[in-house]
């Protein structure tokens, strides 16, 4: 009997065996279902990673440059923005929009306005503040000129992106930024 084999007590047991399996599969099983769970709940990115949107109509159909492009020149077209924000774009001569876009916020307490063209101004009806045509106030309550935007097109497409230069109205920091 000096060469019998010695009894040696196996790594793992037939039931471990069977409770690794099984919490493999359950978490497999998890992890499958909450993939698409997250990605639902995930809202898509927009933009090109530099904080830029592509102009949006209220109903958040992309709205095509050659659409705006196609008014009469100093045509004041209104899109959805930056954060939903309703946002004038200019025409300009030779099938361009004004590298400005006014954010249409009243910095009075933030109402939305019509831009009134027999006046040449955007007029807030609910505390009756006036802008000019660049968005400086001519006429109070509100003390702060209209937020701007910066826009380009790429692709038959408007990109609306945060205006973090030097306010060109006023030569100052933005007061938004």
């Amino acid at each position: 009997m000096a060469e019998s084999l010695p009894l040696e007590q196996p790594d793992m047991s037939r039931r471990q065996l069977l409770n690794f399996l099984t919490g493999a599969t359950v978490a497999a099983a998890v992890g499958g279902a909450a993939y698409p769970v997250g990605k639902y709940f995930t809202p898509p990115a927009e933009g090109d990673g530099s904080g830029a949107l592509v102009a949006k109509d209220k109903l958040g159909n992309i709205i095509p440059a050659s659409q705006i492009l196609s008014q009469p020149v100093g045509t004041r077209a209104l899109i959805s923005g930056l954060a939903g924000e309703p946002t004038y774009l200019i025409v300009e001569p030779g099938q361009k929009l004004n590298e400005m876009g006014i954010v249409d916020n009243c910095t009075h307490l933030g109402c939305t306005f019509p831009w009134n063209d027999t006046a040449a101004e955007f007029q807030c009806p609910c505390h009756g503040s006036r802008y000019d045509g660049q968005g400086n106030v001519l006429r109070g309550p509100a003390n702060r000129p209209l937020k701007l935007v910066k826009v380009a097109i790429r692709d038959d497409l408007i990109w609306v992106a945060p205006w973090t230069d030097l306010d060109p109205r006023t030569g100052a920091t933005p007061w938004w930024a």
